[in-house]
């Protein structure tokens, strides 16, 4: 089944924000939820159905939960592969998983943008 044109825009636009966080930066599911006008579990879902290209492409690993943990709901392996990687650009854990230092590693993805994902407009 095909999915909606919306989807298929804030599928784009959670891609395009993910590519724009730097190494050594992380953000969060809500953060980037927010400045799309969009439920934190849509950033989670896109996220969770990448294609193997993309996966490898896009560094999804820097995105985290909104207690700059990883996501307790992820696959024990991937929960894995995301931590080495953000060990790899620098960040590090406490013993609770949360990253630390946070504030010094926070990607601010931007304000709270009003749109409308079902018009084609975007208004």
């Amino acid at each position: 089944m095909a999915k909606s044109q919306a989807y298929q825009r804030i599928r784009a636009e959670v891609i395009r924000l993910v590519g724009l966080i730097p190494k050594g930066r992380f953000t969060t599911y809500g953060s980037i939820a927010v400045h799309m006008n969009v439920v934190p579990r849509h950033v989670a879902s896109v996220l969770s159905k990448l294609s193997d290209v993309e996966a490898a492409e896009l560094p999804w690993h820097r995105v985290l939960s909104a207690d700059a943990q990883i996501s307790p709901r992820m696959d024990s392996e991937l929960k894995s592969t995301q931590r080495q990687r953000l060990e790899a650009e620098g960040l590090s854990f406490d013993a609770e998983g949360k990253v630390q230092n946070a504030d010094l590693h926070f990607h601010v993805v931007g304000i709270r943008r009003n749109i409308r994902w079902d018009s084609p407009a975007g208004v």
